[in-house]
């Protein structure tokens, strides 16, 4: 009688997509090369994040202005056109352009390139090589930023909607720099775990449709949910000081506010939001997202 052999595993085609052990081993792969990226390649691809992450959020914000809920303190006028979590919706699954631009087009992202701490934990980088990366991203993602400010403030993109847009802006703004030192911490943190399962869930992709489709949920859910990122804020909290200090009058009669209501949006309170929030998004993507993944698949070998 003769024995017929086991029929062998079927190998994965090249449309499948990786399973997380080997995206565990590429998101380590990844962090190698980023890490070691000369500096001014590194700084023009951060520069470029800064100005992607800036036009979702310009799409985000016209995409909830009228539909916000707004009050001025001066006894201004109420927008109610969506219920909340509709309107939020519709602002986060606009941001999602913004990582979609990064992952596609290609650029260095600070939130996202907090997953370096995979290649260090398996000593494949050191640590200054990380700081060295993040440093130059940070400053980069900073000028793309405050470079799409000035460009969507002279290009009047606040004054559409009858000014709507702009008080949009001022009412987002107001609400970040509010924020106890606490809040905007775990704020941070939230938010970076799910962007950073974003970039996770795209190393598993084969295509440029499955990147798109695995951005876009936690991206629509940190900005619904009101998280803090890091980056964003570059944008949001210096284009509402433009508006408070720069805007013509017109603006003001427009939409029935007053610049007097947000004088808490300035450059102090930007940094002491951009503070906590930075640090609550490298502990929420080292932590939550690289170092478990880290330590379930990458520690043996390490």
């Amino acid at each position: 009688m003769t024995v017929q052999p086991r029929p062998s595993t079927p190998t994965a085609g090249p449309l499948d997509a990786l399973l997380p052990a080997e995206m565990a081993r590429k998101a380590e792969d990844t962090g190698v090369r980023k890490a070691r990226a000369d500096a001014t390649s590194v700084f023009v691809l951060a520069t470029l994040a800064g100005a992607f992450i800036a036009l979702g959020a310009i799409f985000s914000l016209t995409a909830m202005a009228g539909s916000m809920t707004v009050t001025d303190a001066a006894g201004g006028i109420t927008h109610v056109a969506l219920p909340y979590g509709v309107t939020r919706l519709l602002g986060g699954l606009a941001f999602s352009l913004g990582l979609i631009l990064v992952v596609i087009a290609g650029a260095e992202l600070f939130t996202g390139n907090v997953l370096l701490v995979m290649a260090w934990a398996s000593r494949r980088i050191t640590m200054p090589a990380v700081l060295r990366n993040w440093a130059i991203v940070f400053a980069g993602n900073l000028v793309g930023s405050l470079g799409i400010v000035a460009l969507a403030f002279g290009a009047g993109w606040y004054r559409t909607g009858g000014g709507a847009v702009g008080l949009a802006a001022l009412v987002l703004a107001q609400g970040k720099v509010e924020h106890t030192f606490l809040e905007a911490l775990a704020g941070g943190i939230l938010c970076n775990a799910l962007v950073c399962l974003a970039v996770w869930l795209t190393y598993s992709a084969r295509t440029t449709t499955d990147r798109i489709l695995a951005i876009v949920p936690p991206i629509a859910a940190f900005v619904a949910a009101g998280f803090e990122h890091s980056v964003a804020n570059m944008f949001f909290l210096p284009m509402a000081m433009a508006i408070r200090l720069f805007a013509p009058a017109s603006f003001w009669t427009a939409t029935g506010a007053s610049a007097a209501s947000y004088a808490e949006v300035d450059l102090g309170a930007m940094v002491a939001n951009l503070v906590p929030v930075t640090i609550g998004n490298i502990i929420g993507g080292a932590a939550i997202v690289a170092g478990v993944y880290w330590f379930v698949y990458l520690r043996k070998a390490a």
